[in-house]
């Protein structure tokens, strides 16, 4: 152990390696790819029970009565819970309005709604016991759209609503309605020398994650529960768990466990609150696993939408005006509509510049299955239109579609709908330029000799439909504009505890945060972070638990952005804290201790001209550093209620797409062979992470343009299709080659520069893919996902 004296090994100090710019490789990955990754299903515990829920089989029902005698009659069954069997008279919860139901009470208002939760010693026999139990139903009347949510007579999807949105909606079925009005866009109107209009239909689309909701509850000595769940946000779970189970939160300890995917979906409960219920009940630990079929029940969906645009533009091809109307499905209960419905208003223009604007946006309660959060938040679905009407336009205007979009495209300075000025970068027009530059793939790349073909290439694939007869090439283009972060004045912030010490005779660095690893590679950024902070090769990542403070949630492309710089933020003070013992114990042996910038890399403190003045072994000794601090990025504020002006985002990020579609015109089948993206990501902290997002992302978009819908019977609002065998989404064989141009135009205002990635490339993509079907085709297919159907006509 060296002691406290003349610092050793005075020489040029280095990098340290792993930190931010670096393709650093994730800590988890080899063990994802091999199977040994622990997933939350995959936890078990010695006595542990096994949980299962009941849920409602019809859509809107009054529940007459409930009979559970036979489930609880049933050998190996352990505990049997309705309604009535809750513990507080806190019994509903949720993201911001607690309108859901804990277990159905008086009413179901979605089909696959819990209505009576089991527990017993093995998943079939809380299966089997579950289906014993005998409800009444006497079936009510469906609102299934808005015509019948919104009718002067129309049935109240929930009576006697008290929360703060009900004084500004004009309809008790409404969740929530956020106007946008700017300039006057009836007088500009009269501006324009083309007017083009359309309506547009958004299917509901699934988050497919392909880890089901589970989790184990643990009861603990002192009454309280210890929880291990897949989950986006651990505190915000914790919020709601709490007050249901009567207990304070100090007795709710929760712990991140394996998260196979989110995107959105895990951020409302589905079976914390159950788990914890049964556990506390029986005295034993209680498993929940869904399986996939109750998966597509157990999380929220992408709301769809209905959307009606206008657009004007003069001769010479500049936009007059906008208005448009957005009406989001919201289903039965609220989960995230608010926020999604404020997003999708103020998005709604997209990356143009348009001075005269008269937007509307609105949620509706229904009886369809609830939504909420999926990546890209009401921002996908208006990218969808308003990149459909771009195209219109141009097309009546005789101009190029890119050139027409880069002609209005907004820049660094430009004014929102909402009064904001966009006060980073905005390079719309270059992203359009780079997509558009890129050469496109060789025509007919299926021919592998004279009069084969290679059918996987084609549309059709395997199932061999065609060897290139009928099949027709489109290029689409399409850019969006994502915010980044929580929105409207919501305080935005994370916690980082930071530990600095010696370890095995070497410095080494502990990041704790709840942050929720659900694949962004969170764990990864939070690493090169520290590395590239604290000048140490060793960091360890302390699991995510509510030990520590709240990270907010893994969503809106926020946690590298916030996380990261709660993380940023507390490396620094623990350097400041090193650095402090280093002058108190060495600064009379130099004096670039008190004069010069100091740094710490490669284990050792160094000035800013590489200068070695210790080691950081010699600084710390016995010593342990610790931090826990907060940090916030800059506040926003809500959005006026009748005008819709206000600062309500903190960043933007963009990105372009340009898709080629070969199109089997006699089938209706597609064939995407190219997606390619140009994205500004402001600093790329793990180039090889951002290129992952962005094409994941890409993908995700693919899905929805051509085969991911949640259908709904419009009769009894039922899903007919909760299984990967009928709610598909791409595979290997469907995506396609996906370049990625990255821009790394720093935004000032973020740490390191960055801008949030994960969202932006799924709202461009699904209208590239749209509008290269439609330059294919001819057709003007205003729908999402586009069926065969649609091609063909028939």
């Amino acid at each position: 152990m060296a002691t406290t004296g003349t610092p050793t090994n005075l020489t040029q100090g280095s990098q340290t390696k792993g930190g931010i710019g670096e393709s650093t490789l994730r800590p988890d990955g080899t063990l994802k790819v091999t199977g040994e990754f622990a997933y939350s299903s995959d936890m078990w515990h010695e006595d542990m029970l096994w949980g299962h829920t009941l849920r409602s089989t019809v859509a809107h029902a009054e529940i007459r009565s409930i009979d559970v005698s036979e489930a609880l009659a049933m050998s190996g069954v352990y505990a049997v819970m309705t309604y009535d069997d809750l513990p507080t008279d806190v019994k509903n919860y949720g993201l911001e309005i607690q309108d859901t139901p804990v277990l159905a009470h008086g009413k179901v208002r979605h089909h696959g709604e819990p209505v009576a939760i089991v527990a017993a010693d093995h998943p079939e026999t809380a299966r089997r016991a579950a289906a014993k139990i005998k409800i009444d139903y006497a079936e009510l009347p469906l609102i299934t759209d808005e015509a019948s949510a919104t009718a002067p007579d129309a049935i109240l999807v929930h009576e006697g609503r008290d929360d703060h949105h009900i004084g500004h909606v004009p309809h008790p079925n409404i969740v929530h309605r956020q106007p946008i009005v700017r300039g006057n866009a009836d007088e500009a109107a009269k501006r324009a020398d083309v007017i083009v209009k359309g309506e547009y239909t958004f299917g509901m689309q699934d988050q497919a994650f392909l880890g089901p909701e589970s989790g184990l509850a643990v009861p603990s000595e002192d009454g309280g529960v210890e929880l291990y769940v897949a989950t986006q946000w651990l505190h915000s779970d914790l919020r709601q768990i709490a007050p249901v189970l009567g207990l304070p939160e100090e007795k709710v300890r929760m712990t991140l466990s394996g998260v196979g995917g989110a995107f959105g979906g895990r951020e409302d409960l589905s079976m914390q609150i159950h788990a914890c219920l049964l556990a506390l009940r029986t005295g034993k630990p209680v498993k929940i696993v869904y399986n996939r079929f109750e998966s597509f029940f157990g999380h929220v969906h992408r709301h769809p939408a209905k959307l009606y645009y206008e657009h004007g533009a003069t001769k010479d091809g500049k936009l007059t005006h906008m208005k448009c109307k957005i009406v989001l499905d919201g289903g039965a209960y609220a989960s995230a509509s608010p926020a999604v419905v404020g997003n999708a208003a103020s998005l709604s223009v997209g990356p143009y510049v348009v001075d005269d604007v008269d937007i509307e946006a609105l949620a509706l309660y229904s009886n369809n299955p609830p939504c909420g959060a999926m990546r890209g938040f009401g921002a996908v679905q208006a990218c969808f239109a308003y990149e459909a009407q771009m195209d219109k336009l141009a097309a009546k205007l005789g101009l190029d579609p890119v050139e027409f979009r880069r002609l209005n495209a907004m820049e660094q300075g430009t004014l929102l709908p909402t009064g904001q000025p966009v006060d980073s970068p905005a390079p719309v027009a270059e992203l359009l330029r780079r997509v558009k530059a890129r050469p496109l793939p060789p025509e007919r790349q299926w021919e592998i000799a004279a009069g084969a073909a290679d059918v996987r290439e084609l549309p059709g694939g395997l199932s061999n439909t065609t060897h290139g007869e009928g099949v027709v090439r489109g290029v689409g283009y399409a850019v969006g504009i994502k915010n980044v972060g929580f929105s409207e004045g919501f305080d935005d912030y994370s916690t980082a505890r930071v530990r600095m010490e010696v370890v095995g005779g070497e410095p080494v660095a502990t990041v704790h945060t709840a942050m929720a690893e659900v694949g962004q590679g969170g764990v990864t950024v939070h690493a090169q972070i520290a590395r590239t902070e604290l000048g140490v090769t060793q960091v360890t990542i302390h699991p995510a638990d509510t030990q520590v403070g709240s990270a907010g949630s893994t969503s809106a492309s926020r946690q590298t952005y916030v996380t990261g710089g709660a993380v940023k933020n507390s490396c620094e003070a623990v350097r400041e804290k090193v650095l402090e013992i280093g002058r108190r114990k060495f600064g009379s042996y130099h004096p670039a201790w008190a004069t010069a910038e100091l740094l710490l890399e490669g284990g050792k403190v160094v000035t800013d001209g590489g200068e070695v003045l210790a080691d950081l072994v010699d600084v710390l000794e016995d010593e342990a550093i610790d931090v826990e601090l907060e940090w916030r990025h800059r506040p926003t504020e809500a959005f006026d209620l009748r005008t819709g002006q206000g600062n309500g985002h903190v960043q933007y990020s963009f990105a372009a797409h340009r898709a080629v579609v070969e199109v089997d015109t006699e089938l209706g089948l597609v064939k995407v062979i190219e997606l390619a993206c140009a994205q500004d990501v402001g600093k790329a902290l793990n180039p090889l992470s951002v290129v992952g997002q962005i094409q994941g992302g890409t993908t995700q978009g693919l899905g929805v343009a051509v085969m991911e819908e949640i259908i709904v019977d419009p009769k009894t609002a039922k899903v007919r299709n909760p299984s990967f065998t009928d709610y598909l989404i791409p595979t290997i064989l469907d995506t396609p080659t996906i370049p990625v141009d990255v821009l790394e135009l720093a935004d000032d205002h973020a740490p390191y520069g960055l801008r949030g990635v994960g969202e932006a490339p799924t709202l461009s993509s699904t209208p590239a893919v749209l509008a290269a079907i439609r330059n294919a085709t001819g057709l003007e297919l205003n729908r999402t996902p586009v069926r065969p159907e649609h091609i063909t006509g028939t």
